[in-house]
């Protein structure tokens, strides 16, 4: 007769553990249930992006005297700088600046040493196409600087990314 109460006492023990455990997951998923959403709607939202975020390289053509410091400082060897002598004044004139966006790492290495300052990094991270030719930009596309997330009113930002980690 007592192995028929113990075992009755352990299912009621292990019932009660059970829907204890089961308790604590449902506190759980209500505590979480006054939370922020961390995703966004990506098309129709954008996060406002750090103030040192690396984004697509500016180029600015006038400051730029063909030095070639972004080359050397490159991991990649990336940026194609093509210029030529002029004999009478002893200088550098560039003809031609590129970047591969394709094969860029975004390091920041030639907008740090870049002794004009006439590279900087943009706020834009936009840089998918379908074809990767389109990545190579040359110092026209490279100039133009791209909207501001800020300035866009077909986008929602987001400015309390602080919930976002």
């Amino acid at each position: 007769m007592f192995p028929m109460v113990t075992g009755f006492m352990n299912y009621g023990q292990q019932t009660v553990r059970a829907a204890r455990y089961i308790g604590q997951g449902f506190m759980i998923t209500l505590s979480h249930a006054n939370r922020l959403p961390v995703t966004i709607q990506y098309p129709y939202e954008k996060l406002i992006t750090s103030e040192r975020f690396r984004g697509r390289i500016h180029f600015e053509f006038d400051k730029c005297i063909a030095c070639e410091v972004c080359v050397r400082v490159c991991p990649i060897d990336l940026p194609v700088v093509d210029w030529k002598l002029e004999t009478g004044i002893r200088k550098k004139r560039l003809l031609n600046y590129s970047i591969d966006f394709g094969v860029c790492i975004f390091c920041g290495n030639c907008v740090e040493y870049c002794p004009t300052n006439c590279l900087s990094m943009t706020e834009e991270y936009e840089l998918s196409t379908y074809d990767r030719h389109e990545l190579n930009y040359n110092q026209i596309a490279l100039g133009r600087l791209p909207m501001s997330v800020i300035d866009d009113y077909t986008i929602r930002t987001i400015l309390n990314s602080s919930h976002i980690k």
